[in-house]
């Protein structure tokens, strides 16, 4: 897989069916190695080791409803009362982060209401805070660590 740009982390593989699984430890389950799951994968340990948010408060690929739609998110970091602190998304380093991505978490934030936002294609990440009142995303250098 591509290296990216965050810091080295270390992961459990195996093969099945020809196919390269990697061990998730949130699902606490081996998945499918796609290039998506390899972002995904690191975002999660980002937010691990480097923002020290607690594993219990960290949800990967669920789905939501979306005006009569399901979706599925990447990432949602909870804070602890059980409201929404960060919803990532995540994209193959060969997916351009564009203004539709945005929109794409825009979206599902209408349904789940966090406070900041994360989107990341492995090579480049990009970090939002909500102003509600302005109903606006402003763009930061960097997501606040876990207090």
């Amino acid at each position: 897989m591509q290296k990216l740009n965050f810091p080295q982390y270390s992961f459990r593989f195996k093969s099945s069916e020809n196919k390269t699984l990697v061990f998730d430890e949130i699902r606490k389950k081996f998945v499918i190695l796609t290039p998506e799951e390899w972002v995904r994968l690191h975002v999660v340990q980002f937010l691990l080791k480097e923002k020290n948010y607690p594993k219990s408060l960290i949800n990967v690929e669920k789905q939501l409803k979306l005006n009569n739609t399901t979706k599925r998110y990447d990432v949602v970091v909870y804070k602890n009362d059980g409201s929404i602190f960060l919803i990532v998304e995540c994209k193959a380093p060969s997916i351009q982060i564009t203004q539709l991505t945005f929109d794409q978490i825009a979206r599902y934030n209408l349904v789940l209401d966090a406070e900041f936002l994360m989107v990341s294609n492995g090579l480049e990440h990009y970090f939002c805070q909500m102003d509600l009142q302005a109903e606006k995303y402003v763009f930061l250098k960097d997501i606040p660590v876990y207090k």
